[in-house]
């Protein structure tokens, strides 16, 4: 089994910890912001995530997304259980951080419980669980860029509803006119399934849970950083009728995903007997990451 020790955790980063993303799209997305307040508190942001962004830009091309869907979707990291995948991404841990002592399984079991709490449906409830367990590429060396931050269509021109549009200007593929029309690459509403979105950690997990999540669920996962898509309305021309449908349920999960996270720690003691009956319901002892 794959330790800590054998891993490389990638250290020369602009935020202080994975983290500080979630913090920046709670400010972005408040509910009841207008247009205006979001371009203000964009040019006010921290600092380190106006630098997270143009690295993201500079550095997601069509090239570096197919490498990475080469590299990672192969599920060749081993074999883990839910349980173990979640421990291994605990590692992930800035000690230097003031504003938080939550361990990374206490912010999943925050947006699961909270979804549990409202009644939904098992499997819905699994998907707060599971939904961050990509992070762990940044514990295979991968770059915060290339991990976390707002998703988008690689191998087409580029919607302005993407967060800080102008780092896009630093990408080979800005340059490149056969990336830089309304379609690009792909054919008209040719559906999300054929639309390489750049690399990071909702297409790798809904990579490795493909096989054993209901169709909702993989929306959920893949899409839930496409804010462009499912909060400005970007992106339509590449999608189906069907995709249109099933980003209500990623509206749906996004204000868990965003608004869950409180001061209360839960009491994984007394909930694991839960979570353990509900990963026996979905999955094997282990699956391949």
């Amino acid at each position: 089994m794959e330790t800590v020790a054998d891993t490389k955790i990638f250290t020369d980063a602009p935020l202080k910890d994975i983290d500080e993303w979630d913090e920046f799209l709670v400010g972005r997305y408040q509910e009841g912001k207008t247009e205006e307040q979001f371009r203000q508190y964009d040019a006010q942001a921290n600092p380190g995530v106006a630098e997270f962004y143009r690295l993201n830009h500079q550095h997601q091309t069509l090239d570096y997304v197919l490498a990475k869907e080469k590299q990672y979707f192969g599920l060749d990291k081993g074999m883990k259980s839910i349980w173990e995948a979640a421990e291994f991404l605990n590692t992930l841990v800035d000690d230097s951080d003031p504003d938080t002592d939550l361990t990374q399984i206490e912010h999943l079991l925050q947006t699961s419980e909270a979804i549990r709490k409202d009644g939904h449906p098992r499997w819905f409830v699994l998907t707060g669980f599971i939904h961050d367990l990509g992070k762990v590429l940044c514990l295979w060396g991968e770059p915060q860029w290339g991990v976390v931050g707002d998703t988008f269509p690689v191998g087409c021109a580029y919607s302005d509803q993407i967060v800080y549009p102008e780092y896009f200007k630093a990408n080979p593929d800005f340059h490149k006119p056969e990336y830089q029309t309304k379609y690009g690459i792909y054919e008209p509403n040719c559906g999300l399934e054929n639309v390489h979105m750049s690399f990071g950690h909702d297409g790798y997990i809904g990579e490795v849970m493909k096989n054993y999540m209901p169709e909702e669920s993989l929306y959920m996962l893949r899409y839930h950083s496409f804010y462009s898509a499912h909060r400005h309305g970007a992106y339509r021309h590449l999608m189906s009728q069907h995709d249109i449908e099933m980003l209500e349920w990623v509206n749906k999960f996004n204000v868990y995903d965003l608004y869950s996270k409180g001061h209360t720690k839960p009491d994984i003691a007394a909930i694991k007997p839960y979570y353990d009956d509900l990963f026996a319901e979905f999955f094997p002892a282990k699956i391949a990451w």
